[in-house]
């Protein structure tokens, strides 16, 4: 198990290499001994084959998402775990787009993806995963998952720490004995609050747990500018533009949902 005392951790590139390229910046800039991203690389965004160059350069560890395993193994959804109509339309339009350009050595290199990693982060064993330790695309939103869920699957997994992403809304619980759960959020797109820039986590543990969600900014007008130039939905380019989420949003929680426009 390779121990670290300072990372950084994302979610989410959603095939948004500029975000991407800004958040690797600005992590080595805070010294951030390793980098690691918990899926999701592509869809939403335009040309995902830009992504996978970027990662290897930086030598970034990735976990496989839902997304990168439906890519990865040629299947015909996302498997994103959407349940009302709205949300899997636009899903399946970004999932299709995204499957066919994509490179097939990349979707090979998305098979060998590890789905859970563990870690030592200073004093805490912790687990980096994607939905959640127990499925890759469970949803755990702050506003509906219970501390003694939480506590429970640290308990079941043996962790002090579990890293997740998949919602999109970064977030973070702590909990008895020192022990924490923290949704990374994503970099791909804004998180729903009216600002263009994303969001990703910067953690150490030094000895103590320290925990930073650190907002980063990129030329968001270039991006939308290209997902135009790919015939991507009006809808997924206001999003980057406007920071508020315009699709996949029947998923969301009522209090998620109460904090954005739609």
């Amino acid at each position: 198990m390779n121990s670290y005392t300072k990372i950084a951790v994302f979610g989410g590139i959603y095939s948004n290499y500029l975000a991407l390229e800004e958040t690797i910046k600005d992590a080595r800039q805070r010294g951030a001994e390793t980098l690691f991203c918990l899926g999701d690389l592509g869809g939403f965004g335009p040309n995902p084959d830009k992504v996978f160059p970027i990662l290897w350069r930086h030598d970034v560890q990735v976990i496989q998402g839902n997304y990168d395993d439906s890519i990865g193994f040629r299947k015909h959804d996302c498997a994103c775990g959407y349940t009302d109509p709205k949300d899997n339309y636009f899903a399946q339009i970004s999932f299709d787009y995204t499957a066919k350009k994509t490179r097939d050595r990349y979707k090979d290199w998305l098979q060998t993806l590890p789905t859970q990693l563990m870690i030592q982060l200073g004093k805490y064993r912790t687990l980096l995963c994607h939905g959640s330790p127990r499925r890759v695309n469970e949803f755990l939103w702050e506003s509906t998952t219970s501390r003694a869920f939480l506590e429970k699957l640290l308990d079941d997994y043996q962790a002090d720490l579990i890293l997740c992403t998949h919602t999109g809304l970064h977030w973070h619980k702590a909990l008895l004995r020192d022990r924490h759960v923290v949704n990374v959020g994503a970099i791909g797109r804004p998180a729903n609050d009216g600002q263009p820039s994303v969001w990703y986590a910067m953690i150490e543990a030094t000895p103590q747990f320290r925990l930073e969600f650190l907002s980063i900014h990129y030329d968001y007008e270039a991006l939308a500018e290209e997902m135009k130039e790919e015939g991507l939905p009006e809808e997924f380019i206001e999003t980057i533009l406007s920071g508020w989420w315009t699709t996949c949003l029947e998923i969301l929680p009522s209090k998620e949902r109460a904090r954005g426009k739609y």
